[in-house]
């Protein structure tokens, strides 16, 4: 069992193929961040935890995940001593910091397209 985190998009508002594109694309980018962030904290001793982390989309939803037998309690256990830097909330951390990076990196596509 692995440790992750989702963005879901609340889909109440119609989307035409191009605009639908442009939000996945963004929040591929966004998803791919906030993985970059949790690698820089995710607990460190060989690196396997670090290397099994994914990004996965399925249209405008996504998800970050560390993917080893111990990903959840490591991110859970909070008594755990870590290195320098690394920390126990590896997931949970980045995704609240780096929302607004994340929803800035969502936009971009979409605010092009939508100036025209």
């Amino acid at each position: 069992m692995g440790q992750y985190t989702t963005f879901r998009f609340d889909g109440q508002r119609q989307w035409t193929s191009r605009g639908r594109r442009l939000a996945g694309e963004g929040l591929q980018r966004g998803l791919e961040h906030v993985l970059g962030e949790a690698r820089r904290i995710v607990p460190l001793d060989e690196g396997t935890l670090e290397r099994s982390g994914r990004v996965t989309r399925d249209g405008l939803n996504g998800a970050v995940t560390f993917d080893t037998v111990y990903a959840v309690r490591q991110h859970e256990e909070l008594t755990w001593r870590h290195l320098p830097g690394r920390s126990a909330k590896y997931l949970e951390i980045p995704m609240n910091s780096e929302r607004d990076v994340v929803l800035d990196l969502m936009a971009v596509g979409l605010r092009r397209w939508l100036r025209g």
